[in-house]
């Protein structure tokens, strides 16, 4: 193994694109993302490149087996879960790929690397409806005017954190007699979003007579980001009397679609409401609660009532 520092990814001004080629490589890769992608591409890589100097390997010299053993040490060092190493490989896959396109490397040594068996039930669970309803209740009886439309743009819209935090009084809108609420997804993908009256209320209350600047602030009066907003989370946790083993925003995105399920909404519309690309991402947050309510042996009893 050749020793081989990682490249400084934040920083590609300070050091020559021209003549390192691994500079060059990490560049042109990140080159073909924007936006939080092409940042969260770049955190998932900088781990891989991080190993390799560790191990003082050139990436663009290593093999398969180099690859294999930086799973492992994911697996029984690091002890990530299978959902976050499966995700890091398939950003070290595209890395080496984007170089063997480019002509960097001959061929890509991670084509071929075993990935960890991912279970289909999704690891995060949502609330069920009496602990959502409180949740609710909590952030409208809230002294922070933030409460309210925190809770009801994750889970009454279905948001990411991302694009509730990332949201501006600017945003807001009419569309063909809706009030709508333009958001900003994954890939920058804009779309519109209605906003129930429940919802139009919260916003409403976060707002508070502003005309520009984000809809959710946190107490500093600057807008508020994923760590402030898991601390009101849990405290509107607390205050509900919701006991949970951590409380995240991701857990109201969950029950957004778990709720919509048991509303009787049909798979197709969940999917295209939560903005999944693959409906089995959309089955993935259903599985987990192992819900035995809407079970097809009920409406198969249901169907034969009459002979039996």
């Amino acid at each position: 193994m050749s020793g081989h520092s990682p490249p400084p990814l934040l920083h590609p001004i300070l050091f020559d694109v021209a003549t390192d080629p691994l500079v060059r490589a990490v560049a042109a890769h990140l080159a073909r993302y924007k936006g939080l992608t092409r940042s969260h591409t770049e955190s998932d890589l900088r781990i891989y490149l991080r190993w390799c100097a560790e191990h003082r390997l050139d990436p663009l010299r290593a093999e398969r087996a180099h690859i294999e053993l930086c799973v492992r040490w994911m697996q029984e060092i690091r002890g990530f879960k299978a959902s976050t190493i499966s995700r890091r490989l398939s950003v070290v896959i595209g890395f080496y790929r984007t170089c063997a396109i480019d002509g960097i490397i001959p061929a890509s040594p991670a084509e071929h690397v075993r990935r960890p068996n991912v279970p289909p039930e999704s690891p995060t669970l949502g609330l069920s409806h009496l602990q959502f309803e409180a949740m609710l209740t909590a952030g409208k009886n809230s002294g922070n005017v933030n409460d309210f439309a925190l809770v009801a743009m994750l889970g009454l819209l279905g948001l990411r954190i991302f694009e509730t935090c990332g949201a501006n009084i600017e945003d807001l809108g009419e569309e063909h007699g809706h009030r709508v609420l333009r958001v900003r997804g994954k890939g920058g993908k804009v779309v519109q979003t209605p906003l129930p009256p429940a919802v139009q209320r919260a916003v409403e209350r976060a707002v508070d007579g502003r005309t520009t600047g984000p809809i959710l602030r946190c107490t500093r009066g600057t807008r508020m980001d994923r760590h402030s907003a898991t601390r009101r989370l849990r405290a509107l946790a607390k205050a509900a009397g919701v006991t949970t083993a951590r409380m995240h925003p991701h857990m109201l995105r969950h029950t957004f679609v778990t709720t919509m399920l048991d509303a009787g909404v049909d798979l197709r519309d969940v999917q295209i409401a939560a903005r999944h690309a693959d409906p089995r991402t959309t089955m993935r947050y259903d599985r987990a609660r192992n819900n035995l309510d809407r079970h097809p042996n009920y409406i198969l009893a249901a169907y034969m009532a009459s002979g039996t």
